[in-house]
């Protein structure tokens, strides 16, 4: 007889600023828990949509008992009276439910961080990569854990290719490894990397996504199409645009008169993109974050097998993003 799964902690506490790892991190929490319970639903709270009468039914024992994960994220950024009402659940607990907290680090909210951890929390801390050497070692366990090798050469040309960018990498490691299972065990090296990746997928991706998170639809539309046609694999657009959007939700949550240094340090982005980003935010409303996070999950699902054309799931996804701008505002994109 088979050894029943066990189920994760009641209460979970994720640190750390790497989005793609803390994703997983918590991707991880979530399939744990439906390994017991098939049917785990699980809700996803941010500061721009935790209400605490809605967190409190989320967290509360339901009629039938069923098996939910509530994932709370960039905690840090939660307002005083949504602290206080996630601090007063955690001995509280339904036996069903499973809170995870999802907290950057460092100083701001600390007190959160704290009372987390002494409630009895099993923490988890994801390491920030920032050095060449870092990213060469995810690309590296990333073709290791699908049984694929790739050379160090072949590895810093996808880091020159891609971009720093781990979300990116990794969605390039994956494309790249489903391109080449004709020939699996050999090892990959650059001369392949650069006839499917060199000099394209950072551009033509992140074109698509800025625009469409700028909201002009025609324009994001010609790129998609443009950047379809010269061969850019489909899922490092979905990952671009989920980038793109996941940066706009984090810099619209943070304080409007933090300087651009600050902010960088705070959500681990360089200044620049601060600056960027900040002019990007313009129309956009939590409800529309989520709807088109919501789109981007979907076109990813679809672009990696569970649709039947995936040029046609970027193309409403990017509609649903430009249209997704000003939801709630009255504004037009």
């Amino acid at each position: 007889m088979p050894a029943q799964a066990a189920a994760p902690s009641q209460l979970v506490l994720v640190v750390g600023a790497e989005e793609l790892l803390v994703d997983r991190a918590v991707a991880r929490i979530v399939a744990a828990k439906r390994a017991v319970d098939p049917e785990t639903e699980t809700r996803d709270l941010t500061p721009g949509n935790f209400n605490p009468g809605t967190f409190a039914e989320l967290v509360s024992p339901s009629l039938f008992g069923e098996s939910r994960v509530v994932v709370v994220r960039s905690a840090q950024d939660l307002a005083a009276d949504d602290v206080a009402m996630l601090t007063s659940v955690l001995d509280g607990l339904a036996e069903e439910i499973t809170l995870v907290v999802v907290h950057l680090g460092g100083v701001k909210g600390k007190a959160l961080l704290t009372a987390v951890e002494k409630a009895g929390a099993a923490r988890v801390d994801v390491a920030k990569v920032t050095k060449p050497t870092e990213r060469i070692a995810f690309l590296r366990e990333e073709f290791k854990a699908a049984r694929r090798q790739i050379t160090e050469e072949a590895a810093r040309a996808l880091l020159d290719a891609v971009g720093n960018e781990l979300r990116e990498l990794a969605a390039a490691a994956s494309q790249l490894i489903a391109d080449t299972t004709d020939d699996a065990r050999t090892p990959i090296d650059e001369t392949v990397v650069a006839k499917y990746y060199s000099g394209r997928a950072e551009v033509s991706g992140f074109t698509v996504a800025d625009l469409a998170v700028d909201g002009r639809t025609a324009q994001a539309l010609e790129q998609l199409r443009w950047a379809l046609a010269t061969g850019t694999a489909p899922v490092l657009i979905t990952s671009a645009l989920a980038a793109g959007v996941r940066s706009v939700a984090r810099v619209a949550s943070a304080p409007r008169g933090a300087r651009p240094a600050d902010l960088a340090r705070e959500l681990g982005m360089p200044p620049w993109k601060i600056d960027k980003v900040r002019q990007q935010v313009r129309g956009w409303t939590p409800d529309g974050i989520g709807t088109a996070l919501l789109a981007v999950a979907e076109a990813d699902a679809a672009v990696k097998g569970g649709g039947d054309d995936p040029a046609y799931a970027l193309e409403r996804c990017v509609v649903t993003v430009c249209q997704a701008r000003g939801q709630g505002t009255g504004a037009r994109g």
